[in-house]
């Protein structure tokens, strides 16, 4: 454990950080049990275990952030807790009740409240919740015992650029995820796949991936692990809900703001990245837990490049970024009754 005193809030990444308590709940014999509270720290596992060998996993992300009155908060939580279940039932894991992941999630986060980063730092208390096939397997078959665990860490912006443009490679070589598959679902099957290509992209000076889509290898799926948007016409653009894009919870936050607080008029659809390249594309960028709202500054593929706003936030990003942080943080009133209070 990192003694809090010790933490430089200002200057945190998107880093582990091991902090004071996690909760840690077990399903075996067709039932969970109650789940407790307890130090964070290691436990026994079966290299049998169905995860090492077959990746029976999925995860979800969430933080918790301070608000300058000093409440703690979070962001749609039960959409993260159907989500999860969404989840478990596509990699065959047993679910678990909305109101008792919610009620997990705060006793974690007051357990850990002293690692929560200062309002004006930026920061938020990131929440890790996994849940795993846990028991012994040979065959490819769910495991029989699995266990939830949710843990959390003090985090900054995930990209390093924070609120700043990020360069993008549209990629033609590899693919996130294919229909019929399970690219809706946070699995981790999902995210180690495109370690190798995020590394690649990176070395040629690149944020992260813009990936297309399997079939056509021509319609925008995901950035990486974050969602896409365009304005294209006076639109918000964003790729429609397929199978194989993360159904974010920021994703669909935004489109309601966009809709709701701004007025503009938001479409679900393919979008081609030959569009991108056209004048009618004026704005990017991308969404997510970690991410938040993050601007495109670039894209590239094959050498032929576009850059937007002269690498500056455009407008649309900043005011969604701007309505969203505020009622995050409750500096703007929340007219959408998104926040839960810790």
């Amino acid at each position: 454990m990192v003694d809090p005193k010790d933490i430089d809030f200002y200057s945190l990444g998107f880093n582990f950080i091991e902090t004071k308590t996690m909760f840690m709940a077990n399903h075996k014999n067709g039932k969970w049990d109650d789940g407790e509270l307890m130090p964070f720290g290691s436990f026994e596992i079966s290299p049998a275990s169905c995860v090492l060998n077959y990746g029976q996993g999925i995860f979800e992300g969430m933080k918790a952030l301070k608000a300058k009155n000093g409440e703690i908060t979070l962001f749609r939580p039960e959409k993260n807790a159907k989500r999860f279940n969404l989840g478990a039932k596509r990699m065959l894991l047993p679910e678990y009740d909305v109101d008792k992941f919610i009620s997990a999630i705060k006793s974690v986060v007051k357990e850990n409240k002293d690692y929560i980063p200062p309002y004006d730092s930026g920061g938020a208390l990131y929440i890790r919740p996994i849940l795993f096939g846990y028991g012994p397997v040979l065959g490819v078959h769910s495991a029989d015992e699995f266990k939830l665990i949710i843990f959390t860490v003090p985090v900054g912006p995930y990209f390093p650029e924070g609120f700043k443009g990020i360069n993008l490679e549209i990629s033609k070589e590899y693919i996130r995820a294919a229909p019929g598959g399970t690219g809706s679902a946070k699995t981790i099957c999902n995210y180690a796949g495109t370690m190798l290509p995020a590394k690649e992209s990176k070395l040629r000076g690149f944020s992260q991936i813009l990936y297309l889509d399997a079939v056509h290898n021509e319609y925008i799926e995901e950035v990486g692990a974050a969602n896409f948007f365009a304005m294209i016409n006076g639109k918000l653009a964003t790729p429609r809900k397929s199978g194989t894009i993360l159904e974010g919870i920021t994703r669909e936050s935004v489109l309601e703001i966009a809709s709701k607080k701004l007025g503009l008029e938001v479409e679900e659809r393919n979008i081609s990245y030959k569009e991108l390249y056209e004048e009618t594309c004026t704005e990017m960028f991308c969404s997510g837990t970690a991410a938040v709202i993050t601007p495109i500054a670039s894209i590239s593929l094959e050498g032929k490049s576009r850059i937007f706003n002269n690498r500056e936030p455009g407008e649309v990003a900043t005011k969604i970024y701007e309505l969203l942080t505020g009622i995050q943080r409750l500096d703007i009133e929340d007219d959408f009754g998104w926040i839960t209070k810790v």
